[in-house]
């Protein structure tokens, strides 16, 4: 199992540099926080995106969708402290920490995520 983060998704949905990547992990199974779907929605809305596209958008994901737990939140807010010089922003914290939590390598765009994950020991892999 790999954690998508949002910009990992967002490259899929949308056809960007690294898809394949992320179809790949996609295939071998993956998952993606409630919080970073969150995001990705954000985006689309944003985007001007049709109220119906966002449905699609979901049927277009096929991996297991995890709901920010408890003991997953209270590490996010801990890790704003540990991780304040990189500006992570919550969603990050959220999938970083559930990553964490749970053993899951952590798939993403974001290169400022290498510099983080060893301190706090999460295999960060990124897309391009």
């Amino acid at each position: 199992m790999i954690l998508l983060d949002a910009s990992a998704a967002l490259a899929l949905l949308k056809g960007e540099r690294g898809q394949d990547r992320v179809r790949e992990a996609v295939l071998a199974g993956s998952a993606i926080t409630t919080v970073n779907l969150a995001e990705v929605v954000g985006r689309y809305v944003m985007e001007g995106a049709p109220e119906g596209s966002i449905d699609r958008l979901r049927a277009q994901l096929p991996i297991r969708f995890i709901t920010l737990d408890e003991e997953a939140a209270i590490l996010a807010g801990r890790l704003g402290r540990d991780t304040r010089q990189f500006g992570l922003s919550l969603g990050d914290r959220c999938c970083l920490a559930t990553a964490k939590l749970k053993g899951y390598p952590v798939l993403t765009a974001d290169r400022i995520w290498q510099e983080v994950g060893p301190l706090i020991d999460v295999d960060v892999q990124l897309i391009r």
